[in-house]
């Protein structure tokens, strides 16, 4: 018969700066469907947004904002 030891460590995770982050917006107008595209900056992000909101009457977006993360383990 075998037995297992398990032994629990503890890990930390914390955004990687040298990942980047990406921006993007979606309009969630129904049937609409825009969105940004990825972009490294926010403001490329928005720009997109509000010239759609702007052409169409559009007011309303999801955001996302995606970062990269490394984990680590605790001594």
């Amino acid at each position: 018969m075998t037995h297992a030891v398990l032994r629990y460590v503890s890990h930390t995770i914390r955004h990687a700066p040298e990942g980047g982050v990406t921006y993007e917006a979606f309009c969630v107008a129904e049937g609409c469907g825009a969105e940004s595209g990825a972009h490294d900056e926010q403001a490329d992000a928005q720009d997109r947004a509000l010239r759609h909101a702007g052409r169409t009457g559009h007011a309303l977006f999801r955001r996302v904002f995606t970062d990269h993360a490394r984990v680590t383990r605790e001594a």
